[in-house]
């Protein structure tokens, strides 16, 4: 028989544990501090004590089995006991999308993060409607996902900032999937197609999706756009998508064909 590593398989009793993301370093036997917010999930809404078992990931240390030590009103302490996975990564790919009103970009941000981006970009477009973005939110939609999905990572969350200007600061090496409504349906290759058939090159190199508002893209945007050599359009189907539908759609088609769905 072969041996079972405790450090890198989950013990069947172990898998409806409650995960919990942590900024603190993982490692074993190491005290470690739990905020407020998580000191009051545990104590008063999964009626946790001294002595329970919880899990644990901070993306970059692996996933670990701690032991909860101390749980008061406004902190709780652990220990790390045991690694239970050791620590993996998604895609190179990055979300940039135009915000939305405040039930939608929770949406969003949620799905983005089970779907394995590493980043959420807020742009604000000529045409958005939702301008104010409070990040703190989205990453703790974020978290929360990352939480209950089983993931080993948090996307990073950057602040808002203009469409124009995140183009102009543009790494030429990082792709865009530029995603556009306005495409002509004709002449227009299916998405996936168009994807499997760009150069090896271009397909390996880091990513980026964007979606934009729902009034679509500006004239002036779709020009700055068109002129760059890394954005490639595409067009997501004959129907018109609400812009959070439209992440899912994006994302599904990127992580089908050069993510790490294949």
């Amino acid at each position: 028989m072969q041996p079972v590593i405790l450090g890198d398989i989950m013990s069947s009793n172990r898998t409806n544990l409650i995960r919990l993301f942590v900024a603190a370093p993982l490692e074993a036997d190491v005290p470690i501090d739990l905020p407020s917010e998580q000191a009051h999930y545990l104590a008063n809404v999964m009626r946790k004590k001294a002595g329970d078992e919880a899990l644990a990931f901070n993306g970059e240390d692996g996933e670990w089995l701690i032991r909860l030590d101390e749980i008061g009103k406004k902190r709780a302490q652990a220990t790390p006991v045991e690694r239970t996975r050791k620590q993996t990564t998604g895609p190179d790919l990055h979300l940039l999308f135009a915000p939305l009103k405040r039930a939608r970009i929770d949406y969003l941000a949620q799905k983005a993060t089970e779907m394995g981006a590493a980043l959420l970009q807020p742009v604000v477009t000529r045409r958005t409607q939702a301008e104010r973005v409070k990040t703190s939110r989205l990453l703790a939609n974020a978290v929360e996902a990352a939480e209950q999905c089983n993931l080993l990572f948090v996307p990073t969350v950057e602040e808002p900032a203009k469409l124009e200007t995140v183009l102009t600061r543009w790494s030429r090496e990082r792709q865009i999937l530029f995603c556009d409504e306005a495409l002509p349906g004709a002449d227009v290759p299916a998405p996936a197609d168009f994807l499997r058939n760009l150069p090896d090159g271009v397909k390996q190199a880091p990513w980026a999706i964007l979606i934009g508002p729902e009034g679509g893209f500006d004239p002036a945007e779709r020009k700055m756009l068109e002129a760059m050599p890394n954005a490639h359009p595409v067009a997501l189907g004959p129907r018109i998508m609400r812009a959070d539908t439209a992440v899912v759609a994006a994302m599904a088609l990127w992580q089908s064909v050069l993510g790490d769905w294949r």
